[in-house]
């Protein structure tokens, strides 16, 4: 159905544009305007006085060939500045079977817009149903992206070998009044910043934020919000509500104050983007912009017209069509030039391997545009290599510059702490780099991002304190979020007083930290486990925008201990030569360097039996003036660990600087101020972890 306006002739005045650069660029005089729709008929560039404007003040037809080369609709609005309120209608054929779904009645976004402008009553439903939807609809804004004073202000470029990653969401950090943040900045970026001393403190140095693209908090049950974030309609503005400015301009340049303020304190920042999927949905859901500017292009469809789903959220984009991989880079592009981020982390990127049809690529075009883009050379590329329809690429993702969220790491340190059977060997490789996975890629020890949580599934403290999910406040009858949690409550499921209960979650805690912190690979901490965080069992908080989610910092006081722990084994984690910048080296090749050696009980004989418990590791540092001996038991009982005997050089003799079974502060002690090792064995209690150094005394 066309709209009424669409044969209307451009206002006087109006001029042809260009075709590049796409979305809304102020220049001198006024506003180009430039749009991508290869099968649409007509097109409507609109222009609103307020964001919850009925209906536009002006409509300007861009009417072919003069507003069209190409698949580009384009034209230049003079008089216009920074500041307007924008969007567009297409025409073209509603033939979902053959995949094409325009409709010209909805307000549709700029995939290319800088800010988006969200009305007070915006109602997601309004662009699910035929008619109107101009006073509902969120509606583009144009921005000045280039006006910003960075103040000499580059992205850090720091190796992975320095990396320690805190995964965190905006809102969450700082929504809680125990903040100690200003209640108008709670929850914002601006938050955020007054939390940096902070995070300098613990030892971090990136932070990784869960989506900040604009997104659709309305795409959530009933009666819910979505809080996470996977639900973009933006892939170029920040997400307004995260911000204490309300105009876009001021969005924009919180955004950038947040991030020169981490790099002043030494911080980079990482974000979680999505670019498999969009907040449209499947048939059902809502045309808010790619979908009525050409749903054929966009998105991955079957034969019949049907979204392909392995986002499991009903839609996929379609990664391998040109102008969706320029969109995916455009985008990358200009969240380091113009927005100054350190890196990305890729919501389930083994999506963006599929091509047309659905099908893994051995070689996936984006992910190579990506990857050879040299705009984004030194920028860290982190992908979460599976997808939701069953696609597992650990190990084996495309490209050179990827480091992989290693889900196996997760999994089997998991269960070998738990106290799972035949999982010795599995461990030794997760410890050292993950080398089954890695090594014959020659890939750099960094390559494994190591975590054993983050946003999706149990928080530390619940993966040590409950059985099973407990997901009834999503109000999906307990159905959502993985089964497959790999915890154990420690002998009473939820919150107790058990002295004894809680002394041995205190105890595996510590040893999931340790094993994070002191393997190969570069580690990720989840905002909060430093201080006990619960969310109560629930391993799918994505609908929680509630203290359940929320992080309250009047933790921290009581659960000093903790974050004690995690500080210093940050610090030792830095001792080790390592982790340092200053070499180049596969994993392969470092293995070799560090005189890896895999013990059991015995010095020599690692037990790799299905039913052992207990493993040690000794390893030198690239220098050879350090050496560190790491042993875990996992099993009920206390075991005796023969040391391995020290050069002549290690005048120190062994120190034990990390016992998991000790209360604080004996739990760790600083390699200068640790005593030595008297005799030939270690006891190293039941389920816990010890880990010694030893060097020259002189070091």
């Amino acid at each position: 159905m066309a709209s009424p306006t669409m044969s209307r002739p451009a206002p006087p005045g109006i001029q042809a544009g260009r075709s590049y650069p796409l979305g809304a660029r102020p220049c001198a005089g006024g506003v180009n305007f430039s749009v991508y729709s290869r099968h649409a008929t007509s097109a409507e560039l609109l222009l609103y006085d307020r964001a919850d404007a009925g209906a536009p003040a002006r409509v300007i037809a861009l009417q072919a060939p003069r507003h069209r080369t190409g698949h580009y609709w384009h034209a230049f609005v003079p008089g216009l500045s920074p500041g307007q309120i924008y969007a567009y209608r297409m025409d073209g054929p509603f033939e979902p079977a053959q995949g094409q779904r325009f409709d010209a009645e909805k307000v549709l976004l700029d995939p290319y817009g800088r800010a988006v402008a969200m009305p007070g009553a915006y109602r997601r439903g309004a662009a699910c149903v035929a008619g109107r939807n101009d006073a509902w609809a969120l509606k583009s804004v144009v921005a000045d992206d280039a006006s910003y004073d960075w103040e000499g202000d580059r992205p850090l470029h720091r190796s992975f070998a320095e990396t320690v990653i805190y995964e965190a969401h905006v809102r969450g950090f700082t929504r809680h009044a125990s903040s100690g943040v200003a209640p108008t900045r709670r929850g914002t970026y601006a938050g955020l910043i007054e939390k940096i001393p902070y995070l300098v403190d613990l030892g971090i140095t990136a932070v990784e934020l869960m989506p900040v693209f604009q997104f659709d908090a309305q795409d959530a049950p009933a009666g819910l919000v979505n809080y996470w974030g996977y639900s973009p309609v933006s892939f170029f503005a920040p997400h307004a509500a995260y911000a204490s400015r309300c105009d876009p301009q001021g969005v924009l340049d919180e955004f950038r104050d947040m991030v020169k303020a981490l790099h002043r304190a030494g911080l980079e920042l990482i974000l979680d983007v999505v670019y498999n999927h969009s907040t449209e949905g499947d048939e059902r859901g809502p045309c808010l912009g790619l979908r009525g500017l050409d749903n054929r292009s966009y998105y991955l469809l079957d034969g019949a017209g049907r979204y392909a789903n392995y986002s499991g959220c009903g839609n996929t984009l379609n990664a391998d069509e040109p102008v969706v991989r320029r969109l995916i880079v455009d985008s990358l592009r200009y969240w380091v030039e113009v927005m100054h981020v350190d890196g990305f982390r890729f919501d389930l990127a083994a999506i963006l391997s599929r091509d047309g049809q659905g099908r893994p690529q051995s070689r996936p075009p984006v992910l190579w545009d990506i990857a050879t883009e040299p705009a984004l050379a030194g920028t860290k590329l982190i992908a979460e290599a599976w997808d939701a329809a069953g696609l597992y690429e650990v190990g084996s993702f495309a490209g050179d510059e990827w480091k992989e969220w290693n889900g196996r790491f997760r999994d089997d340190v998991r269960s070998f702490v738990r106290g799972d059977p035949a999982m010795v060997p599995a461990l030794a490789d997760r410890l050292l780099g993950s080398p089954a996975l890695y090594a014959v890629q020659r890939r750099e020890p960094a390559q494994s991002i190591n975590f054993v949580t983050s946003h999706d599934g149990f928080t530390l403290q619940d993966l040590v304190s409950y059985d099973v999910k407990h997901n009834a406040a999503n109000r999906e009858g307990n159905r959502d979020g993985c089964d497959d949690n790999r915890s154990w409550n420690c002998g009473r499921e939820g919150p107790t007083g058990d002295p004894a209960v809680l002394a041995l979650r205190d105890r595996q805690a510590k040893n999931l930290l340790a094993i994070v912190l002191l393997s190969l690979g570069t580690p990720m901490l989840l905002m909060g486990d430093e201080m006990r965080r619960s969310q109560l069992g629930n391993n799918n908080a994505y609908c929680q925008d509630t203290p359940l989610s929320w992080l309250d910092w009047s933790l921290l006081p009581g659960n000093a201990d903790l974050h004690r722990f995690v500080r210093g084994l940050i610090r030792l984690r830095k001792l080790r030569e390592s982790v340092r910048a200053d070499h180049h080296l596969t994993l392969e090749e470092l293995m070799a360097r560090v005189h890896v050696q895999l013990h059991g009980v015995h010095v020599g004989w690692p037990d790799l039996a299905p039913w052992s418990h207990s493993l040690a590791v000794t390893a030198s540092s690239l220098s050879g003036d350090l050496l560190m001996h790491f042993a875990l038991n996992a099993w009920s009982q206390p075991l005796d660990f023969e040391l391995p005997s020290l050069p002549a050089w290690a005048t120190s003799g062994w120190r034990c600087v990390v016992d998991s079974a000790q209360p604080a502060p004996a739990d760790l002690v600083e390699f200068d101020r640790a005593l030595p090792v008297a005799g030939d064995t270690h006891p190293v209690q039941p389920r816990s972890v010890v880990v010694m150094f030893a060097g020259a005394l002189a070091r």
